[in-house]
């Protein structure tokens, strides 16, 4: 691939990729879930990233509940201190989650379990440009929305949080 003149990879370029580089290249942008991209590949070429990006969202929010609820539960919870993906360590560090005291570690900690009891899945923030208090407050708020609101609000994250990672990744052209 020649890549855009920013160091990103060109849109065009990957529009031309075999289903196999092309998964290889994007797969990682949602969660421990290639499928995404995968699916998303017979769309090409997109005209856009945004194109490229509402083609993989329409793959995820048109999924089967129990496509999607594995789908959720293939994230990691926010502040632990498990092995995460790139992406999720950068944007996790990016938030101050890497350097939670005991206390606040065992808040997030007992705020996840909770969610993950009462949702089935871990809680998802696009925790791009939030602190840590942030990040706790949206957690304890969420906590109160019903099952479906809650479902509906987690896949609205993913789409940001992939929104993000897509156009660090590729340039338009």
């Amino acid at each position: 691939m020649s890549g855009a003149a920013n160091g990103k990879l060109s849109l065009s370029d990957v529009n031309g990729l075999d289903r196999e580089s092309f998964v290889e290249a994007l797969g990682s942008v949602f969660e421990h879930s290639p499928w995404v991209a995968e699916a998303a590949w017979a769309g090409r070429p997109y005209a856009s990233v945004a194109a490229l990006h509402q083609a993989m969202m329409d793959e995820v929010r048109g999924s089967p509940r129990e496509r999607l609820i594995a789908f959720l539960r293939a994230h990691p919870d926010l502040g632990t201190r498990l092995a995460v993906t790139s992406y999720s360590a950068s944007e996790q560090s990016g938030a101050g989650l890497d350097r939670l005291t005991p206390e606040e570690y065992d808040t997030f900690s007992a705020l996840n379990k909770t969610y993950v009891d009462r949702f089935g899945f871990p809680f998802i923030l696009a925790v791009r440009g939030k602190g840590r208090e942030e990040i706790l407050e949206a957690m304890m708020a969420r906590l109160d929305y019903d099952a479906e609101e809650e479902l509906a609000e987690a896949v609205a994250q993913i789409a940001r949080i992939t929104g993000f990672r897509l156009a660090d990744l590729l340039a338009d052209e």
